[in-house]
């Protein structure tokens, strides 16, 4: 008997799998799911942070990384295991744009004015 695997699916699956549940627990945890994004901790006054929409920015992050990586699966799927590649490229430029070296720059647009 032989299996055969295809490779881009599971790789497109695995990840699309672990941003849905990511994308469920922010949503479940609304304001609190602010303590969990990276580099929130270390701000110096994260009072002066809305939480809330943090929390919901990074529930739609996770849900939009879910949906692209899921289209890459059924496409990957039905298709060509090759379209993992531009579905993992595609992915990885709109996850980079959203990633900042300093806090305090990245937490910007979340401030209580």
């Amino acid at each position: 008997m032989v299996i055969i695997m295809n490779v881009g699916f599971v790789a497109c699956i695995i990840l699309a799998v672990l941003f849905l549940i990511l994308g469920i627990i922010f949503a479940l945890l609304k304001e609190n799911g602010a303590q969990f994004v990276s580099g929130f901790r270390t701000l110096n006054h994260p009072e002066k942070y809305d939480k809330d929409y943090i929390s919901r920015d990074m529930r739609n992050q996770c849900f939009i990384y879910f949906v692209i990586l899921s289209i890459g699966a059924v496409l990957s799927n039905f298709i060509s295991s090759y379209i993992a590649i531009p579905t993992y490229i595609i992915w990885a430029i709109i996850f980079f744009k959203s990633v900042h070296l300093d806090a305090e720059k990245a937490f910007e647009k979340y401030l209580i004015h």
